[in-house]
């Protein structure tokens, strides 16, 4: 089980660069992967986008490439002559509309933005896909390792949750049939104080037990919940992304908790009820960080 917040960090250094691969995620509903790289290697997001699907399938992530280069650097001035021309004539149409003087130099002129660039002369991108290649894979390794450090975490305390969930379900089980004996003591002993010495109607006392009873049943509801929790014991133990499907147990969960709530008249039921239902919560937020 991995969780979907992680982190991988890789650094290759060669005589002539040194590349450095940063990958970050937090958890989202889909995957999301921002990729930031210096000019010079736009043309590898796409292949590095694709190797970033071997090693997640959920989760917004941001992946970071830093490239130093230690060796000599050849680079070019680039006069862009259409540029400054546009430039120009803007100056001189404003010039014109509010009658100002036209005066500006070469050297103000190439000045402004992008009428001179410093193109660096380096060879092919492609060349340096190797090592990006291998600075990729490492960090991407390393990633999944703090992912499945944080999941093996995750599983501890939702399998933890679970078993304090049980244990509450057993409370609601024991309870169940105590409050109906109590239920039962307290019709006769109201029917007693009303009639006195008279008998109580066996018959009529056992039609108003069955109807309260009935109400306040939870037996399905108790199974159900005891099934959901060793679905999710299956689940967490599965490869691969488990996370909305745990999601949906959990909110089945929930649901048979609300039913109890809703069935519960009695303090110490609903009392019970609630911390099933807080229980159940806590459960629900630990797997949005689930892949």
């Amino acid at each position: 089980m991995r969780s979907m917040t992680g982190y991988g960090r890789f650094e290759e250094v060669t005589e002539s660069c040194k590349v450095s691969v940063e990958i970050k995620s937090v958890n989202h509903r889909y995957l999301d992967v921002t990729i930031k790289l210096p000019k010079m290697f736009y043309a590898l997001e796409n292949n590095i986008r694709g190797m970033m699907k071997e090693y997640t399938e959920r989760g917004k992530v941001d992946v970071y490439l830093n490239y130093e280069n230690y060796g000599e650097q050849t680079t070019r001035i680039q006069y862009h002559s259409q540029t400054a021309g546009e430039y120009l004539n803007a100056i001189r149409s404003a010039a014109g509309d509010f009658s100002l003087s036209n005066e500006i130099s070469a050297a103000a002129l190439i000045r402004f933005p992008d009428v001179i660039t410093m193109e660096d002369e380096r060879q092919d991108p492609e060349q340096f896909y190797p090592l990006i290649e291998r600075a990729v894979h490492s960090a991407g390794q390393r990633f999944v390792q703090a992912r499945q450090a944080e999941g093996d975490v995750l599983y501890r305390d939702i399998t933890s949750k679970l078993s304090y969930i049980i244990s509450m379900v057993e409370q609601v089980e024991k309870r169940s049939p105590e409050m109906v004996a109590e239920y039962r003591h307290k019709i006769i002993s109201r029917v007693e104080e009303l009639l006195g010495d008279r008998s109580v109607d066996e018959g009529v006392l056992a039609t108003e037990l069955i109807v309260y009873a009935d109400k306040v049943c939870v037996d399905e509801e108790t199974v159900r919940l005891r099934s959901h929790v060793d679905t999710m014991r299956q689940t967490l133990k599965m490869e691969g992304t488990i996370g909305r499907k745990l999601d949906f147990i959990a909110q089945e969960m929930n649901r048979e908790a609300n039913t109890i709530l809703s069935k519960a008249n009695d303090k110490e039921l609903s009392s019970i009820a609630i911390d099933l239902k807080t229980e159940i919560e806590k459960i629900r937020e630990q797997i949005q960080n689930i892949e």
